[in-house]
């Protein structure tokens, strides 16, 4: 018998060894709410069971802050962010963060805008475009103190994507699932093409056995060549190898 969605956080987070305050409690309950709401009519999640929701979208997403120490004052981006995973969920568990959500899909943009005026997110900024393109930006381009994705691309694309946004000195962390170790060999190259350089892995299980995610860290060592990214589409079509 699944869980209802609070008890679910709650219960999991301390499985996973993360504080769910009453104040998130709350800020994820409008967050799921919407999600229901709006979520059938923009394909915004396939996830549909209570306990599902919390363990596959809102506590997967704060596996990050376990995996890498993040600063209260730092600027965040989340690319390809969705219906606002993993960026919004690390926002609501860390208020004093500055994030930027990055969607190229207009329906989910309208649905973020609601989202962050529901939540009262300060310091939240909703953007409609591609990751190539927005990563050229000179407001954009290696500004941030973290990027992260989640499950949007093969890990060498996500180099390619994301580590523009990155200031030297900050990182690049990728959801992955267990299979990662394949992607690494591609991967390599196109993070050091990019400025970055892997630092770790860290791998944790969700709570019943709702699988492992694996947590990639990469450190951005040098600025990325200007080049980088390359028009839009090119680094699906064709990755760095």
């Amino acid at each position: 018998m699944q869980m209802e969605f609070r008890e679910a956080l709650i219960a999991g987070g301390q499985a996973l060894g993360v504080e769910i305050r009453q104040d998130m409690l709350d800020l994820f309950g409008f967050h799921y709410e919407a999600l229901m709401e709006f979520g059938r009519q923009t394909n915004l999640t396939s996830i549909e069971g209570k306990e599902e929701v919390a363990v596959k979208h809102f506590l997967d997403s704060l596996t990050c802050s376990k995996a890498i120490e993040i600063r209260d004052d730092w600027d965040v981006v989340d690319i390809g962010t969705g219906a606002g995973f993993p960026g919004v969920p690390l926002k609501v568990e860390r208020p004093s963060l500055a994030l930027t959500l990055l969607e190229s899909s207009q329906k989910r943009v309208r649905f973020l805008e609601l989202l962050v005026s529901k939540l009262g997110l300060s310091d939240t900024e909703v953007i409609w475009g591609r990751a190539e393109d927005v990563g050229r930006m000179g407001r954009h381009r290696e500004n941030y103190d973290l990027a992260v994705a989640r499950g949007v691309a093969e890990l060498a694309v996500l180099a390619e994507l994301c580590l523009p946004f990155v200031r030297v000195g900050g990182a690049f962390v990728a959801f992955k699932g267990p299979g990662v170790e394949h992607e690494l060999p591609k991967a390599m190259k196109a993070m050091e093409i990019m400025g970055g350089r892997m630092e770790k892995i860290v791998r944790m299980a969700l709570p019943w056995d709702y699988g492992e995610r694996c947590i990639v860290i990469t450190r951005k060592d040098a600025s990325t060549p200007e080049k980088y990214p390359r028009r839009p589409g090119i680094p699906g079509k064709r990755p760095i190898v």
